[in-house]
């Protein structure tokens, strides 16, 4: 509700800049008024896209885990969390929030099948470990979904900070354990 407001209220403040800037010209265009708000509105813009843009998740060399097709499923998942989060925050309706949580649900179980097949094969010896923490995630995020079919958008907030979060966790942790084990396997 709150970010309701807040987009309620930064409209209503672009349409008063746009109104008092094309009061402004009534005068003329050397008065200096029009032209501060010009900058006023400007600026807005660029400060609400740099404050947009701290919610999205952005990546890094440093999250590399050596194996390019899982750095790739990485990268695609940073991808399609940045995709639920726009959709939930700008409220692009029930079946854009639904279809993106679904599919990032639906690959996040595919990378982390093909993760642990390739752990599997290398004989990577804390593979067991590994699944259990994959599990455990599958089973948070199920929930996310369960409580969205029953409370619908209101029950997002948050859900694609914690994603974000724990994926950068999960791959500066213990994903960039294996890495190393499965080159020397030669699997990639």
């Amino acid at each position: 509700m709150k970010k309701n407001i807040n987009a309620l209220v930064l409209a209503a403040i672009i349409g008063l800049l746009i109104v008092a800037i094309g009061l402004g010209f009534l005068f003329g265009p050397a008065n200096p008024v029009p032209w501060i708000l010009i900058g006023v509105l400007i600026a807005i813009v660029f400060i609400y896209r740099w404050i947009a843009s701290k919610d999205r998740v952005e990546w890094k060399e440093s999250y590399t885990v050596g194996v390019d097709v899982l750095d790739d499923d990485h990268k695609r998942l940073i991808e399609l969390i940045n995709r639920f989060q726009t959709a939930y925050k700008y409220h692009t309706g029930e079946e854009f929030e639904r279809q993106a949580l679904n599919e990032l649900v639906d690959y996040t179980r595919y990378h982390f099948e093909r993760e642990e097949k390739m752990m599997e094969a290398a004989g990577y010896p804390d593979l067991e470990v590994h699944k259990t923490v994959h599990r455990a995630m599958i089973f948070k995020v199920a929930q996310f979904q369960e409580e969205y079919q029953q409370r619908g958008h209101e029950a997002l907030d948050g859900v694609a900070s914690f994603l974000s979060e724990w994926l950068i966790d999960h791959i500066n942790g213990t994903d960039k354990k294996y890495g190393p084990y499965i080159k020397t396997q030669s699997l990639t």
